[in-house]
C-alpha cells in the first residue's frame, strides 16, 4: 500500500495512563468501530462516536486529538488481531496447515464476535482513505506475515507469492460480508468450506488449468471522447474505491475531471444519482463478462476462468476499475439494499456456473455459495494487485493471481 504523509496516531495526552483512562479509550475505540464500518472514514465524526457513549466531542478529543488519530487506533488494533492470529498459524508446520490455521482462527474469532466474547475489529474497506504512515507501516507488515504463511522462496517466486498474499488476505478481509448468511454455530463447518477451497482450490483433481478466452467488455460509448457520462463514472468509481462514498465529493470528482461543478450537475442530478450509476455500470460490466465467457462455450471451470480474467483486465488496463463491493458499507440507507440485491445476483449466478462445473466434471465437489464469494472477491480485490506484486504484467497476471484461486495456494508453479 502507498504510504502518503499524514498525521501521526500517537496519543495526545502525555501523562502515563491510569486503568480507568485506558478503559474508557479502548470503549472509544470500539465505538469508532462501529461507526467505521458503517460510514468509513470520511464519514465517521467524533459526535457520532461520543454519542454512543454518552460523551460530547469534546469528551472524545480528551483521548484522540482528532478523528483521523481515532481511526488510526481503530486500524491498528484491527491489524494486531490478524497479526495475532497469522503468528499462531506459523507456528504450524508446511502451507496447507498454515493457510488452514489462519483461515480457523479467524473464523473462531468471528464467533467470539457474534457471541459477545470478542470486541469486533475495523474493516479495512476504505482504509486508505487515512493517510496515516503509522497504518500504512504496519499494514505492509501484516502484508509480510500473510505471505509468511505460504510456501517459502525456494518454492514460489517473489511474485507468485505477493499475488498470492494479496489473494489470501482480500478473502480474509470479505468473510465479514457473507458470513451473516450462516448460524453462529456453523462458523467452523464455513471456515472448513472456505479453507479447502483456499488449499486445494476449485478445479477439479487432474484437470489442466485452462487458457482464458478473451473477451471485448467495452461498448462504443466507453470509446467516446470529451466529458461524456462514462469519465464521470471512471472519475467517482476511482474516487469511491480510494476514499469510500463520503470521501468522493462532487468538489473532488469535478477537480479529478478539470470541470467545474456546473458540468457535474450538467451530465448528473445528484451525486447519489451518479454513485448508483457507477455500481450499475460494475453490474453491467461483469454480467457483460459472464455472458460473453458462456457464450465462448467450455466447462464450468473454463466459463468462470475466462470470467474472472476478463473482469481483471478490464481493471488492469488503463483507469476502468469497477466499483469495489466493499463500497457497499458507506453508501446511503436508501439505496443500500437495491444494490446488496444486484451483488446477490452475480453471485448466485456465479453458484449456478459454479454447480455447472461440479457438473461436467471440471470442478471439485465445493460449497458453490462460498466459492462464488470468494470469485466475486477475487475479481474486486484484483484491481488493487498492481499495489502487491509491482512489476506484474498483465500477460502474467491471471497464472499469478487467479490460478491460485482455481488451483489452490498451494499448488506448484510449474508450467507457469
Amino acid at each position: 500500500m502507498p504510504a502518503p504523509p499524514s498525521s501521526d496516531t500517537s496519543s495526545s495526552v502525555s501523562r502515563p495512563p491510569t486503568r480507568r483512562f485506558e478503559a474508557r479509550r479502548s470503549a472509544i475505540i470500539a465505538s469508532a468501530v462501529e461507526e467505521l464500518n458503517r460510514k468509513g472514514v470520511r464519514g465517521m465524526t467524533l459526535g457520532d462516536v461520543g454519542a454512543r457513549l454518552d460523551l460530547v466531542p469534546t469528551g472524545v478529543i480528551y483521548y484522540f486529538k482528532n478523528k483521523e488519530e481515532l481511526a488510526g487506533a481503530a486500524f491498528l488494533k484491527a491489524i494486531q488481531r490478524y497479526d495475532e492470529i497469522m503468528a499462531q498459524a506459523q507456528t504450524e508446520a508446511g502451507e496447507r496447515v498454515r493457510i488452514d490455521a489462519f483461515v480457523q482462527g479467524y473464523f473462531a474469532f468471528r464467533q467470539q464476535v457474534a457471541l459477545g466474547e470478542a470486541e469486533d475489529i475495523a474493516v479495512f474497506n476504505d482504509v486508505r482513505a487515512l493517510n496515516a504512515p503509522a497504518v500504512n507501516e504496519a499494514y505492509v507488515d501484516m502484508f509480510r506475515h500473510a505471505r509468511d504463511l505460504l510456501a517459502g522462496k525456494d518454492i514460489l517466486g517473489r511474485p507468485h507469492r505477493n499475488a498470492r498474499a494479496h489473494l489470501l488476505l482480500s478473502e480474509m478481509f470479505w468473510i465479514v460480508a457473507w458470513l451473516h448468511r450462516s448460524e453462529v454455530e456453523d462458523f467452523p463447518r464455513a471456515a472448513n468450506r472456505m479453507s479447502t477451497i483456499l488449499v486445494d482450490g476449485l478445479a477439479a483433481p487432474g484437470v489442466a488449468w485452462p487458457r482464458p478466452e478473451p473477451l471485448d467488455l467495452t461498448r462504443e460509448g466507453d470509446r467516446s471522447a470529451g466529458v461524456s457520462a462514462e469519465r464521470f463514472l471512471r472519475a467517482a468509481t476511482q474516487l469511491i474505491n480510494e476514499e469510500g462514498y463520503h470521501g468522493a465529493s462532487v468538489e473532488r470528482i469535478s477537480a479529478k475531471l478539470k470541470v467545474s461543478k456546473g458540468a457535474f450537475y450538467h451530465h448528473n442530478e445528484t451525486k447519489d444519482e451518479l454513485v448508483v450509476a457507477c455500481f450499475q455500470r460494475t453490474f453491467d460490466i461483469m454480467w457483460r463478462a459472464i455472458r460473453e465467457a458462456e457464450g465462448a462455450g467450455g466447462s464450468g471451470l473454463q466459463v468462470l476462468v475466462s470470467t474472472a480474467a476478463a473482469l481483471m483486465d478490464f481493471q488492469l488496463t488503463g483507469g476502468s476499475p469497477l466499483l469495489r463491493a466493499s463500497a457497499l458499507t458507506t453508501v446511503p440507507p436508501a439505496v443500500h439494499a437495491a444494490l446488496i440485491q444486484k451483488f446477490d445476483r452475480v453471485s448466485h449466478r456465479f453458484a449456478s456456473i459454479l454447480s455447472d462445473g461440479v457438473a461436467d466434471g471440471s470442478l471439485r465437489p465445493v460449497d458453490v455459495n462460498t466459492a462464488a464469494q470468494m470469485i466475486t472477491t477475487a475479481i474486486n480485490a484484483s484491481a488493487e494487485l498492481h499495489y502487491w506484486a509491482p512489476g506484474l504484467v498483465l500477460e502474467t497476471a491471471a497464472d499469478h493471481y487467479l490460478r491460485p484461486l482455481f488451483m489452490g495456494l498451494a499448488s506448484s508453479t510449474k508450467g507457469v
